[in-house]
C-alpha cells in the first residue's frame, strides 16, 4: 500500500462512517481524501485532473441526495415543508448519545413534531407525512452508501500500485 492509497482509505472510511451521521459531510471528506491522495501520489494534468473534476460534480450531487430524498419522501405522504426541516433538525438533535436508536427516532420525532406544532395536522396525517419524511430519509443514506461504497472501491483501485508499497 502507497502512502496515497492509506491516506485515502482513512478518508474513505471516515467518510463511510460518516453518511450515517448528518451534521457531518461525509461526502466532502472523501473527497478531500482523493484530492489529497491524488496530490501525495504525484499529480498529473492527465488523468487526475478529469477525474477529480467529475469526482467533484458527483460530490455535489451526491450532497443533494438526502435534501431531494427527504423532500420527495415528505411530498409523496403528505408532508410539508416544516416537516423535511423538522426530520432534519431531528436527525441533527439524534446525534446525541442520550437518545436510543437517535439517527431514526430524530428525524421521525422532528418531522412529527413540525407536522404537529407548526403545521397543526391531524394526528393521523402528522404521523403519515413524518413516516414519509422517514423513509426519503433512509433512502437517502442507502443511495448514500451505495454511492460512496462505489467511489471509494474505485480510488483505492485507481491508487493501488504496490511497487509504491509502504511496508
Amino acid at each position: 500500500m502507497s502512502l496515497a492509497f492509506l491516506i485515502f482509505l482513512v478518508a474513505w472510511v471516515i467518510g463511510m462512517i460518516g453518511t450515517f451521521v448528518p451534521a457531518l459531510p461525509a461526502t466532502a471528506i472523501i473527497f478531500i481524501g482523493s484530492v489529497a491522495a491524488t496530490l501525495v501520489d504525484g499529480f498529473q494534468p492527465w488523468p487526475d485532473l478529469p477525474f477529480l473534476i467529475t469526482f467533484g460534480v458527483i460530490t455535489v450531487l451526491i450532497s443533494m441526495i438526502d435534501n431531494v430524498a427527504s423532500a420527495w419522501g415528505a411530498r409523496k405522504y403528505g408532508g410539508s415543508k416544516q416537516a423535511v426541516w423538522g426530520a432534519i433538525i431531528g436527525g441533527i438533535v439524534g446525534i446525541l448519545p442520550v437518545i436510543p436508536f437517535g439517527l431514526i427516532v430524530g428525524p421521525l420525532l422532528g418531522a412529527l413534531t413540525a407536522e404537529l406544532l407548526i403545521v397543526r395536522k391531524a394526528p393521523m396525517d402528522a404521523l403519515r407525512s413524518a413516516w414519509g419524511t422517514l423513509i426519503g430519509l433512509l433512502a437517502g443514506i442507502a443511495a448514500k452508501v451505495v454511492l460512496h461504497l462505489l467511489i471509494g472501491l474505485y480510488e483505492l483501485w485507481r491508487l493501488w500500485d504496490p511497487a509504491k508499497s509502504v511496508f
